[in-house]
C-alpha cells in the first residue's frame, strides 16, 4: 500500500484502509518529546561502581544492538551528574525494572540519595544489581559515543538473568504494566 507523505493508517485498518493525515506535530522540543513519547519504552536503572559506593540513574534509552556478539546500547545526558561515574566504570549493569518498581525509576531519576534503604548485591564484576529487577545484563563498556545532548554508551553483555515478573513500561508521559514474560518455550503462561 502506498501512502501519500505525511499521512498515516490507523491503528487495526487493514491494507485496504483509507489513509489519514496525522496529527501535526509543532514546532519545539515539547512537542517532539510528546512525540517520542508515543513509542513505548521499558524502564532501567543503570548501575556502576563499586557497592559501597555505587551509582544509579534511570534510563529508557536502551535497546539490543546485535545478539552475535551480544551488544546493547543506552544514553545518558551529557549534562548527568552521573557522567563521570559512567564514563570511567568499565562495568556496568542494566537492571530492568518490574511493574512494582515505579518507585525505584522515580528514585533514580532525581537528586536524593538514590540507593538509600537499598541493598544492591554484587554482579559478576561488583557491579550493583538492585533487588527485585525483572531482568539484569551485566556489560563491559565498550564505546562510549558523543551524540547531541547525550553520550551512546555500548557494552558487551557478559551475564544476564531475567524473572517472571512483569516489567514496568513508560508510554505517553505514564507508567504502565507489561505483558506476562514468555516460558523458556516462547508460549505465554496461561
Amino acid at each position: 500500500m502506498t501512502t501519500a507523505p505525511g499521512s498515516a493508517v490507523a491503528a487495526g485498518d487493514g491494507p485496504a484502509a483509507t489513509p489519514r493525515r496525522a496529527a501535526p506535530a509543532g514546532p519545539g522540543v515539547r512537542a517532539l518529546r510528546d512525540v517520542l513519547g508515543r513509542y513505548a519504552t521499558g524502564v532501567t536503572v543503570v548501575t556502576c561502581g563499586p557497592l559501597h559506593t555505587p551509582t544509579g540513574v534511570t534510563v529508557n534509552s536502551f535497546t539490543s544492538v546485535s545478539l552475535n556478539p551480544p551488544l546493547i546500547l543506552w544514553c545518558l545526558a551529557r549534562s548527568s551528574g552521573s557522567r563521570e561515574a559512567f564514563t570511567t566504570a568499565e562495568y556496568f549493569a542494566v537492571n530492568v525494572l518490574a511493574a512494582g518498581q515505579r518507585d525505584l525509576a522515580t528514585r533514580f531519576s532525581g537528586p536524593a540519595d538514590r540507593f538509600q534503604d537499598l541493598t544492591p548485591r554484587p554482579g559478576p564484576r561488583g557491579e550493583p544489581l538492585l533487588p527485585g529487577a525483572a531482568a539484569v545484563l551485566c556489560c563491559r563498556r565498550t564505546a562510549v559515543v558523543p551524540a547531541g545532548d547525550h553520550l551512546v554508551f555500548l557494552g558487551a553483555v557478559e551475564y544476564h538473568a531475567r524473572t517472571a515478573d512483569r516489567t514496568l513500561l513508560f508510554a505517553d508521559g505514564a507508567y504502565h504494566e507489561g505483558p506476562p514474560p514468555l516460558t523458556p518455550g516462547g508460549a505465554r503462561p496461561g
